[in-house]
């Protein structure tokens, strides 16, 4: 597969090195898994005026410079594959939002996986 955007590779790694980071001692990565990300976008500076927000910029990121969700999601769950999970197939439960920072926010991803039991 070539990938269309050159910014996925250093999303993989970066994306990766975090989940290294954060990976507890001890965690499986063997069960189904559910995973929520949250992708985080600067707005334009076309979106804001001397007072702020202007009240024509949009309310939802839906910007084609942001990309789009399917492809977030696959770029993500592609650098967690032999990170936190063995095998991207073991993700049964996939919850994606793409939202502007809110002030003080840096752009970014945040990532929640949840390791499903037999009673999740």
């Amino acid at each position: 597969m070539v990938e269309s955007s050159k910014n996925v590779k250093p999303w993989r790694q970066d994306v990766k090195f975090a989940a290294l980071a954060a990976k507890p001692t001890g965690w499986d990565t063997t069960p189904a898994m559910a995973l929520s990300v949250v992708f985080k976008f600067q707005r334009p500076a076309s979106h804001l005026g001397k007072n702020g927000l202007r009240p024509s910029a949009p309310q939802h990121c839906t910007s084609a410079r942001n990309g789009d969700i399917e492809k977030l999601a696959r770029s993500t769950n592609d650098a967690l594959t032999g990170v936190l999970f063995d095998d991207d197939r073991q993700v049964v439960t996939l919850n994606a939002t793409k939202r502007y920072c809110v002030e003080g926010e840096q752009p970014g991803a945040i990532i929640t996986l949840t390791a499903l039991t037999t009673n999740s």
